[in-house]
C-alpha cells in the first residue's frame, strides 16, 4: 500500500448506519488504536433498532436515531438528516451500511466529503443482491469498492477495490462473508488516507498524494484478512 508520513490535524467522522455496523466497528477500532487520525463524533441511524447504535454506545460515542418512517417524503427526511449531521461539524461523512437512497440535494451538500462502501467491483452490480448477481452471471471474481458519493447511485468515483475469487463451492452467504472480511480492511484504509490529507475528490476524479487514481480505484487482490 502507498505510505506517507504527512501530518495533519485530527479529523471528525460521522458514520451513518442502518444495521449491525461491522464496518462501523472497523472504523471505531481504527480511530481508537491510532491507525486513523480521527475521532468518531457521532453515529446516526435511520433505524432505531440498528445494532450499530449499540456499538457506538459501547464505545461512548454519541448516537442518534432519526426514523425515516416519521417523515412524509424522502426530501423532508434528508433535510432533517443533513441538519443533524451538520450539528456535529464532521470533516467526513461515512456510509456504513446505510440503506437509504439519498436525494441529490443531500449528496451535493456533502460532495467530496462523503464515502460509501459497496459489496461489488463497481461499476458492476450497483444496488442490491450483488453477490447473488455475480454468482448467477458466472463471474470469476467479486469484491468491494470504496467510493466517494455522488448523486448517481453507487456511481461515484472509486477510491479502492478489493478482489476475491469466486469458488465453485461459493454461495451467496459464503461469498458475502469473504468480501466482508476485505471490506474491514479497505474502508479504514481509505478513511485513513482522507484523514491524513492525502486523498481528495475534485472535478478530475480522485487523487492520492496528488496522483490521479484509475477509474476502478486502487486494486488490492492479494490482501489476506486477519482471522
Amino acid at each position: 500500500m502507498t505510505d506517507s508520513t504527512q501530518s495533519s490535524a485530527s479529523k471528525r467522522l460521522l458514520i451513518l448506519v442502518s444495521g449491525g455496523g461491522s464496518n462501523l466497528q472497523s472504523l471505531i477500532d481504527g480511530c481508537e488504536n491510532g491507525d486513523i487520525n480521527a475521532t468518531v463524533s457521532a453515529v446516526i441511524s435511520n433505524n432505531p433498532d440498528a445494532g450499530g447504535l449499540e456499538r457506538a454506545a459501547r464505545a461512548s460515542i454519541p448516537n442518534v436515531a432519526i426514523d425515516h418512517r416519521a417523515f412524509d417524503t424522502r426530501e423532508s427526511f434528508d433535510i432533517a438528516l443533513s441538519e443533524l449531521i451538520d450539528s456535529f461539524s464532521p470533516d467526513l461523512v461515512i456510509l456504513a451500511g446505510f440503506m437509504r437512497i439519498l436525494t441529490p440535494e443531500f449528496v451535493d451538500h456533502f460532495l467530496g466529503r462523503m464515502m460509501n462502501i459497496h459489496p461489488s467491483l463497481l461499476p458492476a452490480y450497483p444496488g442490491l443482491h450483488t453477490h447473488r448477481r455475480a454468482i448467477e452471471a458466472g463471474d470469476k471474481k467479486a469484491g468491494a469498492t470504496v467510493h466517494f458519493v455522488t448523486p448517481e447511485l453507487d456511481g461515484g468515483p472509486s477510491i479502492v477495490q478489493a478482489q476475491v475469487a469466486i469458488e465453485s463451492t461459493d454461495d451467496e452467504r459464503s461469498l458475502a462473508s469473504k468480501v466482508l472480511a476485505f471490506e474491514h480492511k479497505i474502508y479504514p484504509e481509505a478513511v485513513k488516507w482522507f484523514c491524513d490529507d492525502r486523498l481528495i475528490m475534485d472535478n478530475n476524479g480522485v487523487k492520492l498524494d496528488n496522483q490521479p487514481i484509475s477509474e476502478h480505484g486502487i486494486i488490492y487482490n492479494s490482501i489476506e484478512p486477519s482471522s
